[in-house]
């Protein structure tokens, strides 16, 4: 199917990981429908994707920025339309899952805030004169912590938490202008850094083996092109009147019956 994305300018925050992580795969994946990614991220590391996105033909940009500070992603913004003229599409794509629980202090609460949704609000807020040029749309990239919990981790949960309410705010408050705005909702998704984070324990493979078992469909985690896929269609025009909405890419994670799983999964 073509997604007509030919063109449209997609910038992408958070796609600057390691290879394989969400916001790499998302770009690798607008390059192959010939959209031009826009990289926003504050890793030195965008500069070789950019690269590598150019050598296939791709006009891509990277803009190392620090995604919390409002100056510089104001000035990030500039940059990407100082280059193309336009902005068809935002992706928010920040998010580290830190720990930030109750036994951290205040300063470390507010800094996950400010990383994984005010950096949501900047970016769109920046890019939104833009976007009503364009009728373009944005797409938050969410958590299912947001709505099932997971402990020590207030900060991300309460972030992930306020993406979802900042997704259904800006459908609403966007509709006049013609521009969409939705939330993608993510469980487990076996990414860069959640393979660090299971090198970290003492039996990863168990734990591994256990969270892929607790996975209603096909007892495994999320590829990151599934997800990616995904986000690159509700983004399109084949999409163009979905808004407001929360797609989980979950396996059925959140919502199928935990009773199944053994009898799926066994």
């Amino acid at each position: 199917m073509d997604l007509r994305l030919k063109d449209k300018v997609v910038v992408v925050s958070g796609s600057a990981g390691k290879e394989g992580s969400i916001g790499e795969t998302i770009i690798k994946r607008l390059a192959d429908e010939g959209a031009i990614p826009a990289l926003i991220d504050r890793n030195s590391r965008g500069f070789g994707y950019a690269e590598e996105l150019q050598k296939r033909g791709i006009d891509a940009l990277f803009v190392q920025t620090d995604v919390t500070n409002p100056e510089a992603m104001e000035n990030a913004v500039k940059k990407i339309v100082k280059k193309y003229g336009r902005i068809d599409a935002v992706i928010n794509n920040v998010g580290v899952n830190d720990g930030a629980g109750l036994e951290s202090s205040y300063e470390e609460f507010m800094n996950s805030l400010k990383l994984n949704m005010v950096s949501y609000f900047l970016l769109t807020k920046y890019a939104l004169p833009y976007l009503k040029e364009s009728k373009g749309n944005i797409l938050n990239i969410g958590s299912k912590v947001a709505l099932t919990g997971q402990g020590r981790t207030s900060g991300y949960a309460a972030a992930k938490g306020g993406v979802l309410g900042l997704t259904r705010e800006w459908a609403v408050d966007l509709i006049q202008y013609g521009i969409r705005s939705n939330a993608i909702i993510i469980a487990e998704s076996y990414t860069p850094a959640y393979e660090d984070w299971i090198k970290t324990l003492t039996d990863g493979e168990t734990v591994l083996k256990k969270i892929n078992k607790s996975i209603p469909f096909e007892g495994r985690m999320t590829k990151t092109k599934e997800i990616a896929d995904s986000a690159l269609f509700i983004i399109s025009e084949r999409s163009s009147h979905t808004t407001g909405q929360f797609i989980f890419v979950d396996g059925g994670y959140v919502h199928l019956d935990r009773a199944l799983i053994n009898d799926i999964n066994p």
